[in-house]
């Protein structure tokens, strides 16, 4: 059961005013050089429920890199597409090292351990090249959808940063592909991954955009149905499982809510039956998440009584 807090939006911006400082403890991520010139000190978070309330705090409508919380609308698209063959070619186990491993990848065969490691990701953006003649055209207005915004865009800055830097992302698509298991030309496939990633959405976006996760897979703002019941539960326990990198464990241990973060600093918390919360702010601990995200989640959680494991 939920716990009603009366006062949201003033829990929100305390918590704000709590962890502003937390971004002393972590360092943005400087190998995407693009994402190594956002001011650290921005910080936000959103709450949306799934009965159309919007609460936030902070810098919670600013745009800011997905990265890869982007994995998570890739892989719909792709289960929508090839169905239960999808998981002849990734697994949906955690993957115990780094999310851009080769050493892993090498041992499994070309075969990516989850869709939410960067192999995994990289497969996904496979599927989706291979079957959507415009793919991130498809993959955009997919999203614009979700949230309702045309305003959604592509930061170009940021994908000129990561095509110019994505030499390991290369060197995991090319050995899938020397085992078979990529479709398209890697050309293609890294300028499709590079894109979804460089997509800028604010917590809020963020927030609204996943809600259908928390609703048995129906959009609770169009009634539409985006993925299925079955679809719905598989994706949640993958970000469970895997969706905050090597600290999922930890995650799933003191929070219990299905998750996925990104090293532009989101961090977005899946809570079925009740809604999305979504933070944000650029450093990042030593697993690649987002200190005061993190922490801010947390506490929100633990102040809701939310967890999926009551």
């Amino acid at each position: 059961m939920v716990k009603k807090i009366s006062n949201l939006r003033e829990k929100l911006q305390s918590l704000v005013k709590t962890y502003k400082n937390a971004y002393m403890q972590g360092a943005v991520a400087d190998y995407i050089p693009a994402l190594a010139e956002v001011n650290p000190k921005m910080l936000g978070v959103c709450v949306a429920t799934i009965d159309g309330k919007i609460t936030g705090a902070g810098d919670y409508q600013q745009p800011f890199s997905i990265q890869s919380i982007s994995k998570i609308f890739a892989l719909v698209m792709a289960m929508e597409r090839l169905g239960d063959s999808l998981w002849q070619r990734v697994n949906m186990e955690p993957s115990g090292q780094p999310f851009n491993s080769i050493i892993q990848l090498e041992w499994e065969k070309g075969i990516p351990r989850n869709p939410v490691i960067n192999a995994g990701a990289l497969l996904v953006s496979d599927v989706l090249t291979s079957h959507f003649c415009a793919s991130k055209l498809a993959f955009l207005t997919f999203l614009r959808s979700l949230a309702d915004s045309d305003a959604i865009k592509i930061d170009n800055h940021v994908y000129q940063s990561e095509l110019s830097h994505g030499n390991r992302n290369a060197a995991l698509a090319y050995l899938m592909k020397s085992f078979g298991n990529i479709e398209s030309e890697i050309p293609d496939l890294l300028s499709h991954y590079f894109t979804q990633c460089s997509i800028k959405m604010s917590c809020q976006q963020l927030a609204q955009s996943l809600l259908f996760l928390a609703n048995k897979g129906v959009n609770p703002r169009s009634n539409k149905l985006i993925c299925s019941p079955k679809d719905t539960h598989r994706i949640n326990a993958i970000l469970s499982t895997s969706g905050m990198y090597d600290q999922s464990g930890e995650f799933a241990f003191s929070v219990g809510l299905p998750a996925k973060s990104g090293v532009g600093g989101g961090v977005v918390a899946i809570v079925p039956n009740y809604g999305v919360i979504c933070s944000w702010s650029p450093p990042l601990n030593k697993f690649g998440n987002s200190v005061a995200g993190v922490n801010l989640v947390a506490d929100i959680a633990q102040e809701l009584g939310l967890s999926i494991y009551h």
